[in-house]
């Protein structure tokens, strides 16, 4: 169930009074804005207004030729027929934002000034705190006495609105009792003396036919803005204010209702990926799938790819590594870490038991890490920056082209089947790794910020490598080893290199994708049925 494109239809019916039924015995709009119009006039005559607060007010009416006509302060009147975009029922009117409301800015800090490290009794609310139609506290910031003091009237009331009025256009919510009189972020303003009922306006302005209205009125420069007087001209509808507490109610219902389908989808989502990991845990532990004693062991890979190394190295495709080590099971029945110069035992540091037939190995030991291309300069390749890598499970990508000689030099190199891992948090931890395919001509470049890893022939599938990477274990180990500042830490080459590799048999490796495969169809068709 698409509950978003839901909730615009029940918003869409409101505002074309088709939510709750008509009462001719209700007082007509018209009588209401009239009113309005007589409580602003006394409020002007007390001082509670000025001139400039009411200058712009216009009433839009009806002609007898049955179209809208728009009549402003100094006795002109235009037809805006074209400006609606719908017929609404008898008793409602069209107005402008102006004429039931007043818009006021919010406020940045004081230059040089900086949030409180303490909770006050000041708190700052910004666009970030903005969700949900309300303000969400959980991540609040605060200011000080003294900083209030130099802000003090750029204040938001439980009685107002905010609108999001900069970057994110057109977010709208109401302030919750708690937070009344607090701080109001300039990249948002206020509406308040509203003269209508709040929360009836506060759906009014979420509706595409509102949003698209302050999208047409937005200020398109390097950061979007959307100005206070466009605010102010915005079109709306307006039904008798009986009407305006039982549309509220009744969307009230909905809303929830729609809400419950969302926090549901949003656990059901949770499940489906915590399915995902369990799966990928599985697989690496040997438990995914049966064992076969016909399987050739995965002993005999480990020397088949060892072989190839060599006879690489002999060819001066790579270089031996000096660090290369071998991991064996002793006579003791423990595990043993060999180097040139001693061996040692290891048992406790192997995360977890594997079958027989499996072998560990260190990652740096058993596949190329980082390697680089040697390929002509004009040769058309696949350029990948990390906007092009999915997180998650999926494992895909999708590319530009570049000639090669772009993009040799300040990039990560990597080739068809290889495997790319990203190295930098938040990235690492969202499960941005990847096997490379359909690279223009079997070679590409990209983003710096990843760490590749490439098989030898016939010896380890990437499909496993790949669930390896993504598994929770290596996942939550690479965050341990995280080096670097806050914002900018990173897994390092050492940890790929050294990471403990648990190895199946070439053939159970195949039913281990299979598996894996034939269970992530099913998860995305319920991931797929959530949307």
């Amino acid at each position: 169930m698409d509950t978003k494109a839901l909730r615009q239809k029940i918003l869409d019916l409101a505002i074309r009074g088709k939510l709750v039924p008509q009462d001719p015995n209700d007082e007509p709009a018209e009588v209401l804005l009239e009113r309005i119009r007589e409580q602003k006039q006394q409020m002007l005559k007390e001082g509670k207004l000025k001139k400039k607060d009411i200058k712009n007010d216009t009433i839009i009416f009806k002609g007898e030729d049955n179209l809208h006509y728009e009549k402003f302060q100094d006795g002109t009147v235009k037809c805006i027929e074209d400006e609606i975009p719908f017929e609404v029922p008898e008793g409602w009117c069209w107005a402008r934002v102006r004429d039931i409301a007043m818009v006021k800015g919010g406020k940045r800090l004081p230059k040089g000034a900086s949030f409180s490290e303490e909770i006050t009794t000041h708190a700052y609310i910004r666009v970030t705190d903005m969700k949900n139609h309300s303000v969400n506290i959980s991540n609040l910031r605060y200011i000080s006495d003294e900083i209030f003091l130099a802000i003090k009237n750029y204040t938001i009331a439980k009685d107002d609105l905010y609108v999001t009025i900069a970057g994110t256009i057109g977010v709208v919510g109401e302030i919750p009792d708690k937070l009344d009189g607090m701080n109001l972020t300039e990249n948002a303003v206020k509406i308040t003396n509203i003269a209508i009922n709040k929360s009836f306006l506060c759906i009014i302005l979420q509706t595409d036919f509102v949003q698209q209205q302050f999208q047409d009125k937005t200020h398109q420069v390097a950061m979007p803005k959307l100005a206070l007087e466009r605010i102010l001209s915005t079109l709306i509808p307006i039904c008798p204010y009986v009407q305006q507490l039982q549309i509220v109610d009744r969307f009230q219902v909905c809303d929830n209702f729609l809400s419950t389908i969302d926090t549901e989808k949003e656990e059901l989502q949770k499940i489906v990926s915590l399915g995902k990991s369990k799966i990928l845990d599985l697989a690496i532990r040997g438990k995914l799938v049966p064992q076969d004693l016909n399987d050739e062991p995965a002993s005999v890979l480990i020397e088949r790819i060892r072989a190839e190394k060599e006879e690489l190295i002999k060819q001066g495709k790579i270089k031996r590594n000096k660090k290369e080590s071998v991991i064996f099971k002793g006579d003791d029945n423990s595990y043993y870490l060999r180097t040139e110069s001693k061996a040692i035992e290891i048992t406790n540091e192997l995360p977890y038991k594997i079958p027989d037939s499996w072998e560990w190995a260190k990652i740096g030991d058993i596949l190329q890490v980082n390697p680089r291309n040697k390929i002509e300069d004009l040769l058309e390749v696949s350029f990948i920056p990390m906007p092009l890598i999915d997180g998650g499970f999926s494992g895909k990508h999708t590319s530009e082209e570049r000639v090669w000689r772009k993009v040799k030099s300040g990039f990560t190199h990597f080739m068809e089947g290889d495997i790319g891992i990203a190295k930098i948090t938040p990235c690492f931890e969202n499960r941005k790794s990847v096997i490379f395919k359909n690279l223009k001509n079997g070679y590409g470049a990209g983003t710096t910020e990843l760490h590749i890893l490439r098989p030898y022939e016939s010896t380890i599938l990437p499909e496993y490598v790949l669930a390896y990477v993504k598994s929770s274990m290596f996942i939550s180990k690479g965050k341990q080893e995280f080096t670097g500042a806050v914002g900018q830490q990173r897994i390092g080459k050492e940890y790929l290199e050294n990471s403990y590799f648990p190895i199946p048999p070439l053939e159970e490796q195949v039913r281990i994708v299979e598996q894996i495969s034939t269970v992530y169809k099913q998860l995305n068709m319920i991931s797929e049925a959530l949307v």
